[in-house]
């Protein structure tokens, strides 16, 4: 099974958003977005950046 993308309502027009693995887990939290349109461009967003993003390891600073 793959992650999923949980919406929660935290206010009368506040929205959340959890990307949970395929166990569970909590993978990410995303800040609040004050209605479901921009839940959903927020979604698309994270799909797009997730997908060609490039990874950066910063363990080691000059």
């Amino acid at each position: 099974m793959a992650g999923r993308f949980e919406i929660h309502r935290t206010g009368d027009e506040s929205y959340r958003l959890r990307l949970t693995d395929s166990e569970g887990n909590t993978v990410a939290v995303s800040p609040t977005f004050k209605s479901l349109t921009m839940l959903r461009d927020g979604i698309k967003a994270m799909r797009e950046n997730a997908a060609t993003g490039i990874v950066v390891d910063l363990r080691r600073q000059a």
